[in-house]
């Protein structure tokens, strides 16, 4: 790497000339591909940033100016030129440098992105401290044009051109957030006219003008003063301008010369600027190029091929289940809609899109619109399914109090990412849904033990008159044989798998095969276990669980979710208001914590919710 291994910090890229700028950009990307084969990660993303990622480098001034990524994922080579490429190899593992922006690893990340449309509201804060401060820092917020989908980048773009301060937007633009982008936001955006034509009409114009033997230099001045607003109408400036926000654009983001000088004239205004640059998603690696969204967040791979590596033959994610499940149940109930948030693929809702095209409905990401669109249908008699990952289902915590609950419109919620995600760290665990759905008035909230009662949980919320909810985990099945008719199951049931006298442990989800395996260690003891697949966090199966409190001494509930409030309250909450007070209990789950990034098992097992934890909770209740 003739280029790259002599940069530790930005003031080393300023050093090298445009001409070797090129090279550097091959190197990084070399280095990311090499990366992300044996690691996984976002490559497409931050492949398609890399040019622009240099060119703002050489331009701005960071950390003193700051640099805001929205989303994270897009920041590899940012993380290369920012003293962080010893770490690199390191990426996304347990320990290592995280996958997105994190104010805690450097002083290079302004703000921690792991969520989409942040960046203009971060960037409007910091811009507005920094002027209190009376600091002459520049701002720079880059927005993908998925990202810029969201509500709250707009509402960040209103406030930024009302109070016209000192802050650099730029738009990286590449057609795509996760999936491809939708809504007519993005058919704007792809109304470009291409900079060498412009130029070429405006010269051909300005000669024409010119030669008129009459008012010829006012018809010229005239034209030239009206320019901006005609390339605004041929381009989404119009838009922009609306938000008091110069428009610049679209440029060709691979094109270093041009980024570096446009970015230099940008660097020298003072009002709000919005800088269009056209990028291609995957860029410098083919297959990433066919097939961006494959390789937006991708496992290990080949790189000569791009097929991914798969050592063995692996059971169905609990993802590829539900969404095959859900296309078995609509083809017999014309009732059921499919919604999701920019994530067809993320959320197995592909196939079901192409089975029933005018059922399905990717809103981009948008959640909280999702989920008052979603509370729309319903009170026409429809069963809208809305599949969104745990963590970005928060963004809509308001929707679904105000606009599902409290007219209990049978809206089901597929929660996609319950528990620990892994290497995508703390912005996307989902380790919060259990304690915020739980405390919904009218709302249900299950967990299945394994992919062939997830099954069974979703017709039992189909079939549910009122709103309800199922969380499942990411990644592959326990292995179990799925049952060819599916039923609907009890609400508020649980299912007693064990029977034993000396401890009584309710688990709920992924959760029960971890119980299942302890309760054999503990077997090995002489300890005799009860095992309860709790499958109901609301309402809690009362009847059993204060039935088997009152005949077994000890209690020990497990949860991939935090503490508070979380299912163990809910028991406690339970054996509390039964007068069960002289029974020890003891609860596993997440302390009051965000968990960082690493391996599904390594974090299961790091903060005690394995079967191994629940031995060693067990043995200590029994001392």
């Amino acid at each position: 790497m003739k280029y790259l291994n002599q940069i530790n910090s930005p003031e080393d890229l300023k050093r090298l000339q445009r001409s070797e700028l090129p090279e550097l950009a091959r190197e990084i990307r070399r280095v990311i591909i090499e990366t992300i084969s044996r690691t996984g990660g976002h490559l497409a993303p931050s492949l398609g940033a890399v040019e622009l990622t240099i060119a703002l480098h050489y331009v701005f001034d960071a950390p003193t100016d700051k640099i805001i990524w929205d989303v994270g994922h897009q920041t590899y080579a940012h993380k290369l030129l920012t003293g962080r490429r010893d770490r690199f190899h390191t990426i996304r593992q347990h320990g290592g440098l995280s996958g997105f922006t994190r104010m805690s690893e450097s002083p290079y990340d302004a703000f921690s992105t792991g969520h989409a449309s942040t960046s203009i509201s971060a960037g409007l804060g910091i811009a507005c401290g920094k002027c209190l401060k009376k600091d002459p820092a520049k701002i720079v917020a880059v927005i993908g044009d998925g990202s810029a989908t969201g509500g709250l980048a707009y509402e960040g773009f209103n406030q930024a051109g009302d109070l016209e301060k000192d802050l650099v937007v730029i738009l990286n633009d590449n057609e795509m957030s996760i999936a491809r982008n939708v809504g007519v936001l993005s058919s704007f955006l792809s109304r470009k006219l291409s900079a060498k034509y412009f130029m070429d009409l405006r010269e051909e114009l300005k000669d024409f003008l010119k030669s008129l033997p009459k008012f010829g230099d006012d018809m010229y001045n005239l034209a030239k003063r009206t320019e901006e607003s005609f390339k605004a109408f041929i381009t989404p400036g119009m838009l922009f301008e609306a938000f008091k926000f110069k428009y610049f654009g679209p440029i060709k983001g691979h094109r270093l010369d041009h980024l570096i000088d446009t970015l230099r004239n940008v660097k020298e205004m003072t009002k709000p600027v919005l800088l269009h640059v056209t990028t291609k998603k995957g860029k410098g690696y083919p297959p990433a190029e066919r097939n961006p969204a494959y390789f937006h967040g991708v496992g290990s791979f080949e790189i000569a091929t791009g097929n991914g590596i798969s050592p063995r033959k692996k059971p169905p994610t609990y993802t590829e289940v539900f969404g095959n499940t859900l296309v078995e149940l609509a083809r017999k109930d014309d009732r059921i809609i499919a919604v999701t948030a920019a994530m067809p693929e993320g959320t197995g809702l592909k196939a079901f899109s192409k089975a029933f095209p005018e059922r399905f409905f990717d809103v981009g990401i948008a959640e909280q619109h999702a989920v008052t669109f979603a509370a729309g249908m319903a009170t026409e008699g429809l069963r809208p399914v809305v599949a969104i990952y745990s963590t970005f289902l928060q963004r809509a915590y308001d929707q679904m109090i105000h606009d599902v609950c409290l007219d209990k419109h049978p809206v089901v919620f597929a929660i996609d990412r319950g528990g620990i995600v892994g290497e995508d760290g703390p912005t996307h665990h989902g380790l919060f849904d259990l304690t915020y759905f739980r405390s919904l008035p009218n709302m249900v909230i299950m967990a299945p033990k394994d992919e062939n009662e997830l099954r069974h949980m979703l017709k039992t919320a189909i079939e549910h008159p009122g709103p309800i909810a199922f969380r499942y985990p990411r990644g592959c099945g326990t292995g179990v044989s799925t049952n060819d008719e599916i039923h609907t199951l009890p609400i508020g049931k649980a299912e007693i798998l064990t029977t034993g006298s000396d401890v009584l442990i309710l688990a709920i989800g992924v959760t029960v095969t971890a119980a299942l395996e302890a309760r054999k260690q503990l077997e090995d003891q002489k300890i005799s276990a009860t095992v309860v697949n709790s499958r109901f966090v609301k309402p809690l199966d009362v009847e059993s669980i204060t039935a088997l409190a009152r005949e077994i001494p000890f209690i020990l509930t497990v949860e991939e979710n935090v503490l508070q409030g979380g299912f163990g309250s809910a028991v406690l909450e339970c054996l509390a208001d039964a007068g069960i007070t002289a029974r020890r209990v003891s609860r596993l789950g997440i302390s009051d914590t965000f968990v960082e990034h690493g391996t599904q098992k390594v974090l299961r097992s790091k903060y005690g919710i394995d079967a191994p934890a629940i031995v060693r909770a067990v043995m200590d209740m029994l001392q």
